[in-house]
């Protein structure tokens, strides 16, 4: 029987919580039957168990990241789209640390068929064909940005710039120099696989 006052939107936010609190692996059902002060076996009256848990919590956490697109990309383009795309992942992965683990995690095809992961990739394919990369380009110039801001945010999460200078805010920016000045001067089909010469 389902508890009065638990449902799975209450479960998936408190998820949610739980992971910005101590991180993505501190997420069980038993964590969240402490919260709720209930049973483990209340909590299975809502979810399948843990993975479903955090699917709903992934697709959770990408719907909030593609609303925080939704605000930043509007009448944007090229350069002030990219940076506008970069900054929303980035503030989100700082504002939610276990929110942004979730939105990486690899979610069952199902869930990721009604997330808003695909919403989010596409605002990303529309950026980079702004460009005027070619259709397979823009492809490997979808991956070049997410690979920047995966990097990016997990190196700056890890705490892998605490100890240098200049601070992490200054390379960031750079790096979305550096990403725009590539997409800006793609290199054509013949450029990219030099001959080599062999005796």
């Amino acid at each position: 029987m389902k508890r009065p006052g638990v449902t799975e939107a209450k479960l998936v936010q408190a998820a949610a919580d739980l992971a910005d609190e101590a991180g993505l692996s501190a997420v069980s059902v038993s964590a969240l039957a402490r919260r709720f002060d209930v049973r483990p076996a209340s909590i299975y009256s809502h979810i399948a168990g843990l993975d479903d848990l955090l699917d709903l919590t992934a697709a959770f956490a990408l719907q909030q990241l593609a609303d925080a697109l939704a605000e930043a990309l509007p009448g944007k383009a090229g350069r002030s789209a990219l940076f506008a795309f970069a900054n929303a992942h980035r503030d989100y992965a700082i504002a939610h640390p276990g929110r942004w683990q979730a939105a990486q995690r690899r979610v069952s095809p199902e869930a990721a068929a009604t997330s808003a992961g695909g919403l989010i990739a596409r605002s990303a394919r529309a950026i980079v064909s702004g460009y005027g990369l070619s259709p397979d380009d823009e492809v490997h110039g979808v991956r070049l940005l997410g690979s920047a801001i995966n990097g990016f945010v997990a190196l700056e999460s890890g705490g892998g710039f605490d100890h240098s200078d200049p601070p992490a805010a200054a390379s960031w920016t750079r790096v979305l120099d550096a990403i725009d000045t590539s997409l800006r001067n793609w290199p054509t089909a013949d450029t990219q696989h030099p001959d080599r010469s062999t005796d």
